[in-house]
């Protein structure tokens, strides 16, 4: 074959990968949020227990860590299509756990199917590098932008259908608050049925073959390989996306006991947080146009700096602020979809295909553990001090990685 058909082939193949990832998104981002939305009330309507109301989030985020390291094992032995296909089943299957779980009232059970379901939540993250396996170094933070993108319209819809999906489940015979899990398990089973029928040929795959077969034209152009295989910006990457997860949830997480505890209500509370996941996902095609066109660096170091200033706005908002509160909270969702964004592109270019679906299931479990010790750090945080502290220590952390890039700088200048 020679080059010409290969690009030609591969602007084909992309296109169509780009199609197939946008479909399973939706689907994924729907089941993502559906569940999520009603998951503590299920546990604390069934058990009448509020202490244990927490007790799904932690589950989803354990089990998210075990399926980013299953999934990026699995699709590093055979493709894509085969490891997503995997994780979406999976989270889909703890769906439907969870409602059996419900109508026999069994703890035990529920807590794990809580487990599995979390597969959908890392396999809804991981789908994101699938877009970029083909992409051209130009236009990867396009190629992620767009998988963030669908997962948007996905997650939107969710919560939406909490209602609806309620009365599908009393009519059923079935508890109200399990609807959205019905939803949930069809919609995940749905998104890897899409992927195991569509996703032909497999993106890595292509991507490796191509690889073997330039591979006396691309050896030159690479830069500062490690002993591993992975390259500093995979690192810089990895070192981008876990510390603006931890900043990000840790003041997430917080925010809505701070303004409950200055006499906002609900209704602000749900402004507020809608405001901030709105700024976390719809931003991403400007964000991927960014990252291809100033590049990777800088967009992580605006994502910093965002961060910084949302953490100076948080702290600095008098308690009675709405208003400061809201652009705080855009500020932390802008940050962390520049950092998201900008570290997946940095680690598929530090990545080869041979090895990136093993690192970058790697790098989600940091994301993942990252996020959940974010979360139950800043409880302890808050307080032993106070909000403003907590905001203002988040948005430096995520500067944290400044000295990676340093290091990261420097070993490519003496490669």
């Amino acid at each position: 074959m020679t080059g010409t058909v290969q690009r030609a082939d591969r602007a084909r193949i992309q296109r169509r990968t780009l199609g197939v990832v946008v479909l399973s998104q939706i689907l994924g981002g729907a089941g993502l949020a559906a569940g999520v939305t009603v998951g503590a009330l299920l546990v604390q309507e069934l058990f009448g227990y509020r202490g244990a109301a927490g007790l799904p989030a932690a589950m989803f985020t354990l089990g998210a860590a075990v399926t980013a390291y299953v999934v990026g094992r699995l699709t590093q032995r055979a493709g894509r299509r085969t490891g997503l296909a995997a994780g979406f089943a999976a989270g889909g299957l703890g769906g439907f756990g969870v409602v059996a779980a419900a109508v026999t009232e069994n703890l035990v059970l529920l807590f794990i199917a809580f487990a599995i379901y979390g597969a959908g939540t890392a396999t809804n993250l991981q789908a994101r590098y699938a877009g970029s396996d083909l992409a051209d170094p130009t236009r990867r933070g396009r190629a992620v932008s767009v998988a963030m993108v669908a997962t948007t319209i996905g997650a939107v819809a969710g919560p939406n259908l909490v209602e609806p999906m309620g009365r599908v489940a009393l009519a059923l015979g079935l508890p109200a608050l399990t609807g959205p899990f019905l939803l949930s398990g069809a919609a995940y089973l749905a998104a890897g049925g899409v992927l195991w029928a569509f996703l032909r040929p497999d993106p890595l795959l292509v991507a490796r073959a191509l690889e073997e077969a330039d591979d006396a034209e691309a050896t030159p152009a690479r830069t500062s390989p490690s002993s591993n295989g992975v390259r500093p910006a995979a690192y810089v990457g990895a070192a981008v996306m876990v510390l603006i997860q931890i900043a990000m949830v840790a003041v997430m997480t917080m925010t809505p006991l701070h303004l409950r505890a200055h006499g906002h209500g609900l209704s602000d509370v749900g402004l507020v947080i809608g405001a901030h996941i709105a700024a976390m996902y719809l931003p991403s095609l400007v964000t991927g146009q960014l990252v291809d066109r100033v590049g990777r660096t800088p967009v992580a170091i605006a994502a910093g700096a965002t961060l910084l200033a949302a953490g100076a706005a948080a702290a600095l908002a008098p308690a009675d602020s709405l208003g400061w509160m809201i652009v705080a909270l855009i500020l932390l969702g802008l940050g962390w979809n520049f950092g998201l964004i900008s570290g997946t592109a940095l680690v598929v270019d530090g990545t080869e295909p041979e090895n990136r679906p093993r690192v970058q299931g790697s790098i989600d479990v940091l994301i993942s553990l990252a996020g959940a010790g974010g979360g139950a750090a800043s409880g302890v945080v808050m307080a032993t001090s106070s909000f403003a502290a907590l905001s203002l220590g988040s948005g430096v952390l995520a500067l944290a990685f400044l000295p990676v890039l340093w290091w990261a700088r420097s070993r490519s200048r003496r490669g």
